[in-house]
C-alpha cells in the first residue's frame, strides 16, 4: 500500500488504487486490497494532531454499495447514514413528488420489520432517527448507543433489500395523506411558504427536474399509485446507488464484517449516470407575484449560478456575505438600518444541477416593492464602486472556518459531511478541499464571480404581497411559463422486477444488543466569584472551540409587577446586540466576524441569555467583545428606534400565523387574571409603544446582576486557562433584585370547553389541549409525570401520534408534554391538523388522553425504560448539550448524583404508577381547548363533542355565540361561565422557536449537507 503525502494540513491519505478508479461509484476492476467477501478498500484517510479533517476508511461492496467508516470513540455512540443518490430531480413532469413520498413509505416496515417497528425498535434501544429528502438525495440515519450497531444496520438493510412485498395500498393511502399534511403544514400554511415553489417554476425552463419543489404538487401524488412507487424504488434504491456511512465508536473492520453479512446479498440495481444540466438562460428580468395570508410584503431577487463544488462556488458564497450577510453588508446598510425594510440579506444555495443567488427584502406593511428593487439595484452599482476590501475576505474566511470546525462537533455532523461528500463528488474527504479553496480566495476571484454571474445579468422577480395587496408588486407579471422545447424523458421504469435476495441467515431474528455502554456524566467544575457570579465549567477537547452560556435570572417575568412595560426585557437584550460605548453596531459585528466568534443576547419567559461561540485560538478577543457588550452597552437612540419599530412590528404580524394564534389563546386561557404570562414575551403594541429607551438603560441597571447569574463554559478549555480570562466580570456590580415568587401550582377546575379562533384562509388548522401544570423538579412528580406522557405524546411511536398521523391521516405530527421551570408550565397536547378533520382530530385527542388514564400494558412499560433509560449515551455529546446539562445542574441548584436519581426512578416505575400519574395530572374533565382555523372548514362538528364552544377573536375577546353542546354524556355538568376576556393590551403570544430567515437559507456547512431537505417527521422529541 503506497503513501501519497497530499501536503494540505498534513493529511495523509493511504491510496489502494488509482485515483480516478476512487471517485468510481461501483467496484473499480482494478484488483486492491480485500476485506472478507470481496469488498474492496479503497482508501483511508489518517489525520495528524491539529488537522482539521475527517479520518475515514473507503471500502466498495461486491454489489457496488460504497462504504465509509469514520472510528471515534470518544462517546459511546454510533451514526448510521444510509444515502441514495436520487431526489426529487430523478422525477418526470407530472409526477412529482415521488422521492419525498417514498422517504415516508420506507418507514412503514419491511418483510423482516413490522409496521411502524423501525420507529419503535431505534427508540427502545435509546435511538433516535429521521429521514430527509431533497433535489439530490434521499438519506436515512439512526444514532444509536454503540452496542446497538448491528441492529442498525440489520434495519437498513431490510428495507433495502425486503421492502416491496410490506408495502400495501392501506400504507400508500395513510402516508399520501400524511405527506399533504406535511405540505399543508411547511409550504399552503406558512407565510411565504410558497416562494420557492414560485421561483423555481419560473427560474427554470418547463420539465426541468429543479422547476418543482421536492415536496410535489398534490394533484401529483393524487394520481399515483403504488406500483408507480414500487418502480421508482427499482430504479434507484440499488445498493450501487447508495452510501452506507458508520461513525462513531466502532472498529472498521467490524463494521466491514456486518456490512457484508446484511447488505451483502442485496442485488445490483440498474445502473445510474449522473446528470448534468446548463444552468438556465434569462434574456429578460422574470417578474412575477402572488398573494399569500401575511402581513409584509417581499421581494425576491433570483439569478442562475453554478451546481454545488464548482470551482467559483465560494467566491459567489463571499459575494453574498459582502452583500447581504450582516449588518456590515450593504443590503441591510441600504435596507434595514435606515428602516426600509424590516429584514434583508443575500445568500447562495447550491445544488448537484445548480445554484442560485438570492436577493431577499421584507418591506413594511402598505409599501410598494418596487422601492426595495431600485435600492437592490443601487447596492449592486455601490459595489461595483466600493470593490472588495481585506476586512470583507478576512471576516468571510473567519466565519467559514468556523462553521466548518463547528460541523465536526458531532459524530452525525462528521458521517452527513463524509456521506455527502462522497455521494455528490464521489470522495468523503471533500472538507480538505473546501478549506484549501477558502484559504486560496482573493478578493479579485470575488470581483470576477460578480461580473460573470451577476453584472448586467436578467433574473427571477418573485413579489409576495398581502391579501389584496396586488398594487405593491414590484412590476406588473410579464412572464409566462412556456413548454417551448419541452420534450418527455425516457422513460426510466420499464422491464424492472423485484428480485429478493437469499441468505444463510433468519433475517427474521433482530441482532441482539451488545453490552450497555458505561456513561459517564460529564466532569465538571464550579466556582463563585467575589460578587457571586456562579461558574461551572467542563472540558471537551473534541474540537477547538468553546462555548459559553449565562443566564441572568428574570426575563418577561420581571414585568409581573409593571404589566405596562411588558416586552422591555427583549428589547434590553436587543439593544444590548448593538455595539457598545467603544464600538457601533456594524464594528462590532465585524469584530465578532473576523475572529468566527458570536455573541447572541436572548430574553425569554424566565431568563435573559447570552450565548458564546469562539475557536479557542481566539476566546481573549472574544471574551473582550463580551465585556464590552455586557457591561459597556451602547444604547443609541437611533438603533432604539430602529429595534423599537422592527417589535412592532413582529407584534403586529403575529396575527396572520395560525401557529401564533393558538399558541397565544392558549396562554391566555391558562394562565390566571393578572399573570404576566397572558402577555407575549415580545409585549402587546400598547405596552412597547410605551416603550422608551431610558426604560431600557433603567431595566438593564436595575436587573442585570452577577449575583443572580450563572456562567456555564464549556470547550477546549481548561479550568486554570479560563478563569484568569473571565476576571473581567469581577467588576460587574453587585444589585438587589427583586425576582417575581413562584405561584402554587393548583389543579384546573373550570370544565372542560372548545375555544375557536377563525383565521380566514388557514390551509390547517391549530389544535391546542391542555392546563397550566406545575414547575420543573429533576426527581419529584415534574419528572415522573414527563416519565409518564413517553408514551402518550413524547415519542415518535406514542399514542398520540400513531392514532392522529400513522393510523387517521390527520397530521404531520402531533405530541404533548409538559413544560416548566422554576415557574409552573403547561401540559400541552398539540397538532397541526386537515383542515376538513378538525373536529375528528379534537375527538381522538380527547380519546387519547382519556384511554390513557385507564392504564399501559407491560410491553409499553417496558418501551418507556428500555427508550430512556439507554438514551443516556446521546445526552451529552456535543459542547451545547453539555453546556445545557451544567446549566441546569447550577441554575436549580441539582445534587451531583440527580442522573443517578433519575435512572432510579425509571428503573422503578410500575404501571401503576404511570396510571396514577396520568389519573392525576391528565384532568381531561377541566383544561382548555384551543382551535384556530378556517371557520368555513374546521368549524362544523366541533359542537357536536360534547364540549360547549366559545368562540374569541383574535385579541382573545368573546364574539357571537357558538353553537351549543349537542354530545352525550361528555357535556359539561353545568353551564361554564363566558371565557376569559383578554387583557385590551395583550397580542398574540411570541412563537417559542425561533424563525428562520423568510429565504429559509441556513449555513453553508450546513446547507451543503442538507439543502432544501423536506424532513420526515418529528422522531425524536
Amino acid at each position: 500500500m503506497k503513501l501519497k503525502q497530499l501536503g494540505l494540513l498534513g493529511l495523509s491519505v493511504a491510496l489502494a488504487m488509482p485515483a480516478a478508479l476512487a471517485q468510481q461509484k461501483t467496484a473499480p476492476k482494478t484488483t486492491t486490497t480485500k476485506a472478507t467477501g470481496g469488498t474492496r478498500l479503497v482508501e483511508k484517510v489518517t489525520a495528524k494532531p491539529g488537522e482539521v479533517v475527517i479520518p475515514y476508511e473507503k471500502y466498495v461492496l461486491p454489489n457496488g454499495l460504497t462504504l465509509v467508516v469514520h472510528e471515534d470513540h470518544s462517546d459511546p455512540i454510533v451514526h448510521v447514514d444510509v444515502t441514495y443518490h436520487v431526489g426529487s430531480a430523478r422525477e418526470t413532469i407530472g409526477k412529482s413528488g415521488f422521492a419525498h413520498f417514498f422517504e415516508h413509505m420506507m418507514f412503514q416496515g419491511s418483510d423482516n420489520v413490522g409496521d411502524e417497528q423501525h420507529f419503535k425498535l431505534v427508540s427502545a434501544a435509546g435511538g433516535t432517527l429521521n429521514g430527509s429528502t431533497n433535489r439530490d438525495r434521499t438519506n436515512y440515519f439512526e444514532t444509536l448507543p454503540n452496542n446497538q450497531l448491528e441492529t442498525a444496520l440489520w434495519l437498513e438493510a431490510d428495507r433495502m433489500g425486503f421492502l416491496l412485498d410490506a408495502v400495501t395500498q392501506t400504507k400508500f393511502e395513510n402516508q399520501r395523506s400524511t405527506v399533504k399534511n406535511e405540505r399543508g403544514q411547511n409550504y399552503d400554511n406558512r407565510p411565504y411558504g410558497l416562494a420557492g415553489e414560485m421561483v423555481s417554476k419560473n427560474l427554470y425552463p418547463y420539465g426541468h427536474p429543479y422547476s418543482w419543489m421536492t415536496i410535489g404538487y398534490l394533484e401529483d401524488l393524487d394520481r399515483s399509485d403504488v406500483n408507480d412507487l414500487k418502480n421508482f424504488f427499482l430504479r434507484w434504491y440499488g445498493p450501487n446507488n447508495a452510501t452506507l456511512t458508520v461513525g462513531g465508536d466502532v472498529k472498521p473492520a467490524e463494521v466491514v464484517k456486518l456490512a457484508e453479512k446484511y447488505f451483502g446479498s442485496i442485488k445490483r440495481g440498474p445502473a445510474v449516470q449522473n446528470m448534468k444540466l446548463p444552468a438556465p438562460k434569462l434574456t429578460q428580468d422574470r417578474y412575477v407575484s402572488y398573494e399569500d395570508n401575511v402581513r409584509f410584503p417581499m421581494l425576491r431577487m433570483v439569478l442562475p449560478t453554478v451546481p454545488r463544488y464548482h470551482p467559483d462556488e465560494t467566491a459567489l458564497d463571499a459575494l453574498a456575505e459582502i452583500l447581504g450577510g450582516g449588518n456590515n453588508s450593504l443590503l441591510y446598510q441600504n435596507l434595514v438600518k435606515n428602516q426600509k425594510a424590516i429584514q434583508a440579506n443575500a445568500s447562495h444555495p447550491t445544488a448537484e444541477l445548480a445554484g442560485e443567488f438570492s436577493f431577499t427584502a421584507v418591506g413594511f406593511p402598505g409599501k410598494g416593492l418596487d422601492s426595495l428593487e431600485m435600492v437592490v439595484r443601487r447596492s449592486l452599482t455601490e459595489f461595483e464602486k466600493r470593490g472588495v476590501t481585506d476586512e470583507d475576505l478576512q471576516r468571510f474566511k473567519a466565519t467559514r472556518e468556523a462553521q466548518i470546525i463547528d460541523g465536526l462537533a458531532s459524530v452525525s455532523g462528521k458521517v452527513s459531511e463524509l456521506a455527502a461528500a462522497q455521494t455528490f463528488s464521489g470522495s468523503p474527504n471533500r472538507i480538505t478541499q473546501d478549506l484549501k479553496e477558502l484559504r486560496a480566495l482573493t478578493k479579485a476571484d470575488v470581483l470576477r464571480v460578480y461580473n460573470q454571474y451577476l453584472k448586467g445579468k436578467k433574473a427571477v422577480i418573485l413579489s409576495v404581497v398581502p391579501k389584496g395587496g396586488k398594487n405593491l408588486v414590484a412590476r406588473t407579471d410579464n412572464y409566462t411559463i412556456s413548454k417551448e422545447g419541452f420534450t418527455m424523458p425516457k422513460d426510466e421504469y420499464a422491464g424492472l422486477t423485484y428480485v429478493k435476495p437469499t441468505d444463510n441467515f433468519d433475517r427474521k431474528q433482530q441482532p441482539k444488543a451488545g453490552t450497555n455502554p458505561v456513561v459517564q456524566v460529564p466532569a465538571f467544575w464550579q466556582q463563585t466569584m467575589p460578587n457571586g457570579l456562579k461558574v461551572i465549567g467542563s472540558r471537551n477537547a473534541e474540537i477547538p472551540k468553546a462555548t459559553m452560556q449565562l443566564t441572568i435570572p428574570g426575563g418577561h417575568r420581571l414585568a409581573q409587577q409593571n404589566p405596562g412595560k411588558a416586552g422591555l426585557a427583549g428589547l434590553t437584550a436587543a439593544m444590548l446586540g448593538e455595539g457598545s460605548q467603544k464600538y457601533t453596531p456594524e464594528q462590532f459585528s465585524a469584530a465578532l466576524e473576523k475572529l468566527g466568534s458570536s455573541i447572541d443576547v436572548v430574553a425569554g419567559d424566565d431568563n435573559t441569555t447570552i450565548y458564546v461561540e469562539s475557536l479557542t485560538k481566539n476566546l481573549d478577543a472574544t471574551l473582550a467583545l463580551l465585556e464590552e457588550s455586557l457591561l459597556h452597552p451602547r444604547f443609541d437612540a437611533q438603533d432604539f428606534a430602529r429595534v423599537k419599530k422592527q417589535t412592532l412590528e413582529g407584534i403586529a404580524n403575529q396575527n396572520v400565523q395560525p401557529v401564533a394564534i393558538a399558541n397565544n389563546t392558549f396562554a391566555r386561557l391558562i394562565y390566571p387574571s393578572g399573570d404576566i404570562m397572558r402577555v407575549p414575551t415580545s409585549g402587546s403594541v400598547a405596552t412597547v409603544q410605551g416603550l422608551t429607551l431610558d426604560d431600557v438603560k433603567q431595566f438593564y441597571q436595575q436587573n442585570y446582576a452577577p449575583n443572580i447569574s450563572n456562567l456555564v463554559v464549556v470547550g477546549d478549555v481548561a479550568e486554570a486557562q479560563v478563569l484568569p480570562k473571565l476576571k473581567f466580570l469581577q467588576t460587574w456590580a453587585k444589585k438587589d433584585v427583586a425576582l417575581p415568587a413562584p405561584a402554587a401550582a393548583a389543579m384546573p377546575t373550570e370544565k372542560t370547553r372548545i375555544y375557536f379562533v377563525n383565521k380566514d384562509g388557514a390551509a390547517q388548522s391549530e389544535i391546542r389541549i391542555g392546563y397550566l401544570g406545575m414547575p420543573y423538579d429533576a426527581t419529584g412528580e415534574y419528572y415522573r409525570a414527563g416519565l409518564a406522557n413517553y408514551l402518550l405524546g413524547g415519542a415518535f411511536n406514542s399514542r398520540i401520534n400513531l392514532n392522529l398521523r400513522e393510523d387517521k391521516g390527520y397530521t404531520y405530527g402531533a405530541r404533548s408534554g409538559f413544560r416548566g421551570s422554576k415557574y409552573a408550565g403547561p401540559f400541552t397536547a398539540q397538532a397541526g391538523v386537515r383542515a376538513d378533520a378538525t373536529a375528528a382530530s379534537v375527538k381522538e385527542f380527547m380519546k387519547e388522553l382519556q384511554n390513557y388514564r385507564n392504564g399501559i400494558s407491560d410491553e409499553e412499560l417496558q418501551f418507556v425504560q428500555a427508550s430512556i433509560g439507554q438514551s443516556d449515551a446521546l445526552r451529552y455529546e456535543t459542547g451545547r448539550q453539555k453546556a445545557a446539562f451544567l446549566g441546569r445542574i447550577v441554575e436549580y441548584n441539582l445534587d451531583k448524583g440527580y442522573v443517578q436519581q433519575q435512572s432510579d426512578i425509571l428503573r422503578n416505575l410500575k404501571k401503576e404508577d404511570v396510571q396514577a400519574l396520568a389519573q392525576k395530572y391528565l384532568p381531561t374533565d377541566n383544561m382548555y381547548i384551543v382551535v384556530v382555523g378556517d371557520r368555513a372548514k374546521a368549524f362544523p362538528g366541533l359542537s357536536e363533542l360534547g364540549y360547549e364552544v366559545v368562540e374569541l377573536d383574535l385579541e382573545g375577546n368573546p364574539v357571537a355565540s357558538a353553537a351549543p353542546a349537542a354530545g352525550p354524556a361528555a357535556a359539561p355538568a353545568a353551564a361554564p361561565a363566558a371565557a376569559p376576556a383578554a387583557d385590551p393590551s395583550t397580542t398574540i403570544k411570541k412563537a417559542k422557536s425561533k424563525t428562520k430567515d423568510e429565504d429559509g437559507s441556513k449555513k453553508k456547512r450546513k446547507q451543503k449537507a442538507d439543502e432544501n431537505s423536506e424532513k420526515i417527521k418529528e422522531k425524536s422529541e
